[in-house]
């Protein structure tokens, strides 16, 4: 199995891709912005089919719309309190882009498929390095501020007063997601990239005592259930989103159960 090249980029970029949405994610359930995660992949795919439409990479349409959004929802977020209500209209009129998009670029089945459920068994040598490099940025930045992020994200009253520079924290976190939900569509798609960035974390936060022990067992989770299910998808010849899906969940559920 190791011994095919594709096999071995879906193991790198399948890596990656969970220790960075299981680290990211630990702040996006912490600041309870689970739905804006899930908004940032429905803009994700109107990104890459407008990546298609033009005739560029998938990768950088998302990243280009997932940028912009992110940070023109969070100014719109930060200002308004019907946060939610602006999300979900912006999600509306993502998805009907991506549709549009889709249409005019003319492009077969298997490229909206791709999009939407990810095609990590295809990757490129060139997508693995792009991968490792946008994986890299984000998890330097997130060491870099994880004492400002942690304080930002768990203790969000008195952060209010006493954490400087909020704006561009608050910023560089929404591009972190960003990023962070392009890249992780790579592996599971854009309908799917709660998966790796929400549910790992979700259930490392019922065991975990501290943020360290937390962001450890959501890398410990993500990471566990991406390698099973690259194996499991190998087997079975069934899709790795399905089994990633499936192990995540599952890990999920269990949490709730020993934590109920």
């Amino acid at each position: 199995m190791f011994n095919y090249e594709f096999m071995q980029h879906a193991f790198v970029v399948g890596t990656l891709i969970a220790v960075v949405s299981a680290f990211i994610g630990v702040f996006v359930v912490a600041k309870r912005m689970a739905f804006f995660g899930h908004v940032l992949s429905e803009i994700g795919f109107a990104g890459a089919a407008f990546g298609l439409f033009m005739g560029w990479s998938p990768l950088l349409g998302m990243l280009l719309f997932t940028i912009v959004s992110a940070v023109s929802i969070g100014q719109i977020g930060l200002s308004e309190q019907r946060s939610e209500s602006v999300i979900s209209a912006v999600s509306a009129v993502a998805i009907g882009l991506g549709v549009a998009f889709l249409a005019l670029s003319q492009k077969n089945a298997s490229a909206a498929t791709g999009i939407l459920f990810g095609s990590i068994f295809s990757i490129s040598a060139e997508n693995v390095w792009q991968v490792v490099a946008l994986a890299s940025v984000v998890l330097f930045v997130g060491l870099l501020l994880y004492r400002p992020l942690r304080h930002f994200a768990f203790d969000v009253t008195t952060a209010r007063y006493s954490l400087e520079h909020q704006l561009a924290l608050n910023v560089t976190f929404l591009v972190m997601i960003a990023v962070t939900v392009a890249v992780s569509a790579q592996v599971v798609g854009s309908l799917l990239i709660f998966i790796l960035m929400i549910l790992p974390a979700s259930a490392a936060m019922r065991f975990g005592r501290t943020v360290w022990q937390m962001i450890g067992l959501a890398i410990l989770f993500a990471v566990g259930g991406v390698w099973v299910a690259l194996v499991l998808a190998y087997w079975t010849n069934l899709p790795v989103s399905f089994f990633i899906a499936l192990l995540e969940a599952s890990i999920y559920f269990f949490s709730l159960l020993k934590t109920r």
